[in-house]
């Protein structure tokens, strides 16, 4: 799910922990602020879309696509695209932006996906990975939804940032968790995203069966320079995310032909 960008104020365990990541209670102030935002609109979407080419004709599925801006820019490059995530608010705000544009669903990435092997040619999972403690089922999901050749293009908090500039992190080999309340226009809510260093983000795409193809730590585009001059230089200078494109291999023999 596509996200602005925030260091939490305060860090603290969510009292509720059902709650945990419940954009639902949010959805509305979320989307508002992630539809111009320096990180998202000038940065980590230009960046996806950039990994992702040209698009035409292919079979993609928005996995976290949250109220849907990525598959909006998905479709009008052509993609025929499915989109799916765990808050039906935010889903809610997709079908009011797309219409009969792309075909959504209410779906937990740490379930079994509700589609047939192959059935895409690439998946997009913008900034949605952090929130899961084990990556394994939902990669290994990803891979078999997808065709041989297929890629999945994804977005993750970059690992050195986690650990150099949050919540003080002791190690940063160990995969943690870290909590905080997150608040978007007087309204806030419990959130949680797991932290893992670079090895272990490799490890799971290659153990799910993936091939490593780009990890890019691109610049925000130079339109933001003008329009937020502080946090232009500070996207500039700092990583802030990892993007990562991987692929499932053509042939399970060892031949791409």
């Amino acid at each position: 799910m596509d996200r602005v960008s925030e260091v939490p104020e305060t860090v603290a365990q969510p009292s509720d922990p059902a709650r945990v990541n419940d954009y639902d209670s949010f959805a509305e102030a979320y989307a508002a602020e992630n539809e111009n935002s320096l990180v998202n609109t000038y940065y980590e979407r230009p960046a996806m879309m950039v990994l992702a080419g040209d698009v035409a004709g292919r079979r993609v599925l928005d996995a976290g696509c949250g109220s849907g801006p990525l598959t909006a820019a998905l479709c009008d490059c052509g993609a025929v695209v499915t989109g799916i995530d765990a808050s039906a608010g935010m889903l809610a705000l997709a079908r009011r932006r797309l219409g009969d544009a792309a075909d959504l669903h209410v779906v937990d990435l740490r379930d079994r996906l509700p589609f047939a092997d192959g059935a895409f040619d690439d998946v997009v999972a913008s900034l949605v990975l952090h929130y899961l403690e084990d990556w394994g089922p939902t990669l290994a999901e990803l891979r078999r939804v997808l065709r041989p050749g297929g890629r999945l293009i994804a977005s993750v908090d970059h690992p050195f940032v986690a650990y150099a500039f949050q919540e003080p992190r002791p190690d940063y080999f160990a995969t943690t968790s870290y909590s905080f309340d997150w608040t978007l226009n007087g309204q806030s809510a419990s959130m949680r995203f797991w932290r893992r260093p670079l090895h272990a983000m490799i490890d799971a795409f290659t153990t799910a069966g993936f091939r490593l193809s780009v990890i890019s730590e691109p610049q925000p585009d130079p339109a933001a320079r003008e329009l937020f001059p502080d946090g232009f230089h500070d996207l500039s200078t700092k990583p802030n995310f990892l993007f990562f494109v991987v692929e499932v291999p053509r042939s399970a023999v060892g031949s791409d032909d």
